[in-house]
């Protein structure tokens, strides 16, 4: 008896290609968008952190974006539960998360972070260390930092390459530097908080010199087919109406130089991939980020879920949204790769459900999911 085989769902049809991203190949355009956890104390991640990731893995993620982990520099952060990238306990914890994560089956990049004047003064894990940033200023305005200084962008950016470099050795396939939601580098891209008046500050283009010494670096201290990412937003966590570029013409403005420094791919963060970025065309942020650089996008921002991700920190759920339109955008080529946050979180099966057709069987989101590593 011939078996006629099922075929295979439009789902899985478009999100099962693999891509090439320089030297990695990933099994399918699926991501796990980064989510601080808060689950590593000490900055150790532990059996529960490989558990969590390897899931997700095993369940058909083909790219896993960690959560945002501090890089080598005693500003980088503000709580002692958020997982390091540097230290030898915590490097052994992650080279563990990798091999769980290729037993998997699946492909891993640390995010690579530097929280700016998000820390607030005193907090941990180096209570007495400085906060820093590029004017001293918060998001909000305030001045509640100290203004960087050379010896201060040197370091850090020394700690982004040792951070890289150490990615490569414990075995990871990638990094993804953090230049998104008003943190340390994006400080640096957004006037409201940059007003040097020195190479770091003034145009677009000047405004991107710090990030794009950190690409550099970063690209210097890896092999050359070892794939960098370069997350990035318009939104701050303290200013959801913020913008770096008004227009395209200013985007590739702030892209083109990093692209050049050595990104290999870019990670759009939107709040909601559906909405376009610019007037007169459909065009999401990752889609004019592709169209700007050519280069491999991820888009993200609410993706199978009915409900902005800032509610639910606030608390509230969020019901299951069909993706027929991130299909349509993804067979027509606007982005490259679709990053999965809060339907992740919650439902660990979120890709292989989705690539089955069981759509039916998807839960909704939980905001009492943020309280465990399931």
């Amino acid at each position: 008896m011939t078996v006629t085989p099922t075929p295979a769902s439009r789902a899985a049809q478009i999100l099962s290609r693999p891509i090439t991203l320089n030297g990695l190949t990933v099994p399918n355009r699926i991501v796990m968008a980064p989510m601080t956890r808060m689950f590593s104390p000490g900055g150790v991640p532990g059996e529960d952190v490989v558990s969590y990731y390897a899931r997700r893995a095993a369940a058909g993620v083909g790219l896993i974006v960690t959560e945002g982990t501090y890089v080598g520099h005693e500003s980088a952060g503000g709580s002692s539960r958020v997982p390091r990238f540097h230290g030898e306990e915590q490097l052994a914890g992650w080279k563990k998360v990798a091999e769980a994560v290729h037993e998997a089956g699946g492909t891993i990049v640390p995010q690579l972070w530097h929280i700016g004047t998000v820390r607030k003064q005193g907090q941990n894990p180096h209570p007495d260390a400085p906060s820093h940033g590029p004017s001293g200023l918060r998001v909000d305005g305030t001045e509640d930092a100290t203004p960087m200084t050379q010896a201060d962008i040197d370091a850090v950016i020394g700690a982004f390459a040792q951070a890289a470099a150490d990615a490569e050795r414990i075995g990871f396939d990638g990094v993804e530097i953090h230049g998104a939601h008003g943190y340390l580098v994006d400080q640096f891209l957004w006037e409201g908080t940059n007003r040097r008046t020195d190479a770091y500050g003034g145009d677009p283009v000047a405004r991107t010199t710090f990030a794009a010494q950190i690409v550099a670096a970063v690209r210097a201290a890896v092999s050359p087919d070892f794939p960098v990412i370069f997350r990035f937003s318009q939104w701050k966590q303290e200013a959801y109406d913020a913008r770096l570029a008004e227009t395209p013409e200013e985007l590739e403005a702030i892209l083109a130089p990093l692209a050049a420094a050595g990104v290999d791919v870019f990670h759009a963060s939107t709040r909601r991939y559906w909405l376009p970025e610019f007037e007169g065309s459909d065009l999401n942020l990752a889609g004019w980020t592709k169209k700007i650089t050519g280069k491999p996008v991820i888009t993200v921002g609410s993706v199978g879920l009915d409900g902005d991700f800032i509610k639910a920190f606030q608390g509230e759920g969020s019901p299951v949204k069909g993706i027929d339109n991130l299909l349509d955008r993804l067979e027509a080529d606007e982005f490259d790769m679709v990053a999965v946050g809060r339907a992740l979180l919650q439902d660990p099966e979120w890709a292989a459900k989705v690539l089955a057709d069981r759509f039916d069987e998807i839960k909704p989101y939980d905001a009492a999911a943020l309280q465990t590593l399931s």
